[in-house]
C-alpha cells in the first residue's frame, strides 16, 4: 500500500472516530467521566483492524492519541484522565488488530472491502475478540479513572466492557458488510445495468415481507419505548429479530439491528421505555446495551446459519446436477439397486444396454424379463443376478452376461461390475451396478482366434514334412558323422514348434482365457528354455548365452502363461546385451516375506540395462526403452509379462543389477501347493501363442 492511500485511510477513519467519540462523550456519567455509550470503540476496531498491515501504522497511533486527548479534555476530562483513556484505547485497538489477524483474517484484509462474516463460527470469533480486546482496555481505563477519582470501579468497568463489546460487534459487522457492498457498486458503476436491481428482482411476496418487518419493528419499538415504560416486555421485540433472521437477507438483519438498537439506547438514555425504570443511570445503560447485544447476536446467528444452510444446499444441488450429468453422459450403464430390488439411480445407458426395456415401477424385474443368459447360453436364475449375489455376501469379480431379447435379437455381451455401498439409505443396503458392452471386443477376439486356428492348421503340414524328412535323412545316412548333431537340432526345433501349434489350437478353441493352475517345475522349465536358446545361438552363429540356476522352487500357475512369462523375460535379457558381451542370465527363487504364500523369482542379466527413470514405464503398453539403439520390438513384451503376473495375483518390478551392469526383474507367483503331474506329451511345457521378446 502506498503512503498517500494509507494516509487517506487514516484521515477518513480519524474523522469517523472524532464524530463517534464526540457523540459518545455526550453520554458521560456523573462523577466518573465515563461515557454510557461508546460507538468510537467500534470505529477504533474497524480502523486498526483494517490498517494493521500498513507500513505507516504509527500515523494511525499518533492520530488516535491526538483525537482522544483533545476531545476528552475539551469535554471536561482532566489531562491525566485523558492520558489514561489514550492508553486504554491504544491497548484495546492494538489487541483487537492482533487477535483479528490471527482468528478472523477476513476482517483485517485491506483493499478488498470484504465482508467480515460469512459463517456462524466467524460471529463467535468476532464476539470473543471483542470481549478480549475490551477486557484489555477495561484493565486500564476504569482502573485509571478509579485511581484518579475513587468512584465506583466495578460499575465503571461493567459499563466500559459492555458498551465496547456491543459497539465493536455492531460497527465492525456493519462497516465491513456495507463497505463491501459500496466497493462492489463502485467497481461496477461503469458497467451498464442489463437487468433489474436487487430490490426489483425480488418476488412481490418477499418485497411485502421486508416492508412488513420494517413496519412491525417501527410500531413495536415505538409502543415499547414510547408508551411502554411500565410494561417490562422488551424481550418480545426479539421475536421480530427472529423473523428477520430466519427469512430476510443478512444485510437487512445487520441494518435492522444497528438502527433499532440505536433507537432502543437513545430512548433509554432519554428516560423512555422499560429500561428507564432502573434508577441507576449506569445500570440503565448497561441493561439497554445488553439488550442490543442480545438482539444483534440472535439476529446474526440465525441469518448466518441460514446462509450456511443455503450455501451448502446450493453446493449439494450443483454437485448433484454435475453427478447426474456425468452419469447420464457415460456410455456405461450405471444403476444403484436396493435390497428390495428398487432402483435408487439409473442412467439411460443401462436401459439401452438392456434393449430399451422400460422397467415398470422403478423395480428390477426378473432375469427372463430382460433376457439374461450366461455366456454359454443357459438362463440366469434370479438368485444368481450379480446384485443379488452381492447382497448374499459374495465378493464378486466382474461377471459376463449375454442379453438377448426383442430389443436385441442378435444378442449383446456385457461385463457387470458390482460393489456394495457403505452404510444404509432409508434403512436399506444398496449395490452399485456398472454394465459395459464388450460385444465388439468378444467378436474381435473370436475373429483373431479363428485366424490363429487357421494359421495353426496350415503350419502343421509343412512341419510334418520337416519332421518326416529329417527322420528319413537320419535313418538313411550311412555315415552320420557331423550331420547327426544338426539333424538332432532340427528335430528339437520342430518338436518345440509342434508344441507351439498345439497350444495355439487349444487356445483358439477356448471361449475364455480362464487360468488353469497346475504345478510348474521352474527348474525343468528354465533348463528347457536355456537349451532352446543355446541351440538357436549356435545355429545362427551368435554368442551362446550362459545360464546360472539351480534349486529353483516350483510354483502354481497356468503352465502355458508361466512359460510365456519366462520366455519373454529370458529373451529380453539375451536380446538387450551389448555387442561382444556374452549374455549371462541368473535365475533364483526365494520365499517372499512381504507376500506370504508367494514365491519371488528374480532374473538378472548383464545387458545394457534400463535408462534411469523408466523402470516402471517399461511395463506399459508399447513402451520401448531403447528406441534409438537399433533394437527391434513392439514394446508389448513386458506389458504381457505384467498382465500374466497380475492375473496370478503377483507383482513385478525392474531395477538395476546390484552386482554391476544390467537389469534385475523381480516378480512373484503363488508358491506350489498343487501336486505335480507327469507330462503327457513330448514336452512338459507349452508356449503361449502370443509370445513376444520385445520390450
Amino acid at each position: 500500500m502506498t503512503f498517500p492511500r494509507s494516509a487517506a485511510r487514516t484521515a477518513g477513519f480519524s474523522a469517523l472516530y472524532l464524530v463517534a467519540m464526540f457523540l459518545g462523550r455526550q453520554t458521560v456519567m456523573d462523577g466518573t467521566n465515563l461515557s454510557l455509550v461508546w460507538p468510537a470503540a467500534g470505529v477504533l476496531a474497524l480502523w486498526f483492524g483494517t490498517q494493521r498491515a500498513s507500513r505507516w501504522r504509527w500515523l494511525d497511533v499518533l492520530s488516535l492519541a491526538v483525537i482522544t486527548m483533545t476531545v476528552n479534555v475539551a469535554t471536561g476530562a482532566t489531562a491525566a484522565l485523558a492520558a489514561v483513556f489514550v492508553a486504554a484505547n491504544l491497548v484495546q485497538g492494538c489487541t483487537f488488530a492482533v487477535l483479528v489477524g490471527r482468528w478472523l483474517p477476513a476482517a483485517s484484509t485491506t483493499g478488498d472491502g470484504g465482508r467480515v462474516l460469512s459463517r456462524l463460527r466467524q460471529l463467535w470469533r468476532l464476539v470473543g475478540i471483542a470481549v478480549l480486546s475490551s477486557a484489555a482496555g477495561t484493565m486500564i481505563g476504569p482502573t485509571g479513572a478509579w485511581l484518579l477519582n475513587r468512584h465506583r470501579l466495578w460499575e465503571s468497568a461493567a459499563v466500559w466492557m459492555t458498551r465496547n463489546v456491543v459497539a465493536i460487534v455492531l460497527v465492525v459487522v456493519a462497516g465491513r458488510h456495507f463497505g463491501h457492498l459500496v466497493r462492489r457498486w463502485w467497481r461496477r458503476r461503469a458497467t451498464p445495468r442489463t437487468g433489474p436491481g436487487p430490490w426489483r428482482s425480488l418476488p412481490a411476496g418477499k418485497q411485502a415481507e421486508y416492508v412488513a418487518v420494517f413496519v412491525a419493528s417501527v410500531v413495536a419499538y415505538h409502543l415499547m419505548f414510547g408508551f411502554g415504560r411500565d410494561l417490562p416486555a422488551a424481550f418480545m421485540l426479539i421475536a421480530i429479530t427472529v423473523w428477520a433472521g430466519l427469512r430476510l437477507s443478512t444485510g437487512f438483519v445487520i441494518l435492522h439491528d444497528l438502527v433499532f438498537g440505536t433507537v432502543a439506547i437513545l430512548f433509554t438514555l432519554r428516560g423512555y421505555g422499560p429500561f428507564a425504570l432502573i434508577e441507576s443511570q449506569a445500570m440503565r445503560a448497561l441493561i439497554a446495551q445488553l439488550f442490543v447485544g442480545t438482539v444483534t447476536v440472535v439476529g446474526l446467528s440465525l441469518a448466518l446459519s441460514r446462509d450456511e444452510r443455503d450455501a451448502l444446499t446450493a453446493r449439494l444441488r450443483q454437485q448433484a446436477r454435475l453427478l447426474t450429468t456425468v452419469i447420464e453422459s457415460v456410455s456405461e450403464g450405471i444403476a444403484v439397486v436396493d435390497e428390495e430390488n428398487g432402483f435408487l439411480v439409473r442412467n439411460p445407458a443401462i436401459e439401452r444396454l438392456l434393449g430399451g426395456f422400460d422397467t415398470p415401477g422403478d423395480r428390477v424385474q426378473s432375469s427372463t424379463y430382460y433376457g439374461l443368459f450366461h455366456p454359454d447360453g443357459t438362463p440366469i436364475a434370479d438368485r444368481d443376478l450379480p446384485h443379488r449375489r452381492v447382497f448374499a455376501g459374495e465378493q464378486l469379480d466382474p461377471v459376463e452376461m449375454l442379453i438377448r431379447n426383442a430389443g436385441i435379437p442378435e444378442g449383446r455381451i456385457v461385463v457387470v461390475n458390482t460393489a456394495l455401498m457403505p452404510g444404509r439409505i432409508n434403512d436399506l443396503r444398496h449395490v452399485v451396478v456398472a454394465m459395459h458392452d464388450v460385444t465388439e471386443d468378444r467378436r474381435h477376439r473370436d475373429e483373431l482366434a479363428n485366424f490363429a486356428g487357421v494359421v495353426a492348421h496350415d503350419l502343421l503340414n509343412p512341419l510334418a514334412t520337416v519332421e518326416g524328412w529329417s527322420q528319413a535323412m537320419l535313418e538313411d545316412l550311412d555315415d552320420p558323422g557331423a550331420l547327426t548333431d544338426g539333424i538332432t537340432r532340427i528335430q528339437r526345433a520342430s518338436t518345440r514348434m509342434r508344441a507351439l501349434i498345439d497350444d495355439l489350437l487349444v487356445y483358439t478353441t477356448a471361449r475364455d482365457a480362464t487360468l488353469a493352475p497346475a504345478h510348474c517345475d521352474l527348474g525343468s522349465l528354465v533348463a528347457d528354455i536355456a537349451a532352446g536358446r543355446r541351440d538357436h545361438a549356435q545355429s545362427a552363429g551368435e554368442t551362446v548365452p550362459v545360464f546360472r540356476f539351480s534349486g529353483l522352487a516350483p510354483v502354481d500357475g497356468d503352465p502355458v502363461l508361466v512359460r510365456q512369462l519366462m520366455e519373454n523375460l529370458i529373451g529380453n535379457a539375451i536380446k538387450y546385451t551389448a555387442p561382444g558381451v556374452t549374455p549371462t542370465i541368473t535365475v533364483t527363487t526365494d520365499a517372499d516375506p512381504a507376500e506370504p504364500g508367494m514365491t519371488r523369482i528374480e532374473i538378472t542379466d548383464n545387458g545394457i540395462g534400463i535408462p534411469a527413470g523408466q523402470h516402471d514405464a517399461v511395463f506399459g503398453n508399447f513402451h520401448r526403452a531403447h528406441v534409438d539403439a537399433g533394437y527391434s520390438g513392439t514394446g508389448l513384451g513386458l506389458a504381457i509379462c505384467k498382465r500374466i503376473v497380475e492375473r496370478h495375483g503377483g507383482t513385478i518390478s525392474a531395477s538395476d543389477n546390484p552386482a554391476g551392469r544390467g537389469t534385475r526383474v523381480s516378480f512373484t507367483l503363488p508358491s506350489s501347493r498343487l501336486p505335480a503331474r507327469a507330462p503327457t506329451g513330448p514336452h512338459p511345457y507349452r508356449l503361449h501363442p502370443s509370445f513376444e521378446r520385445a520390450r
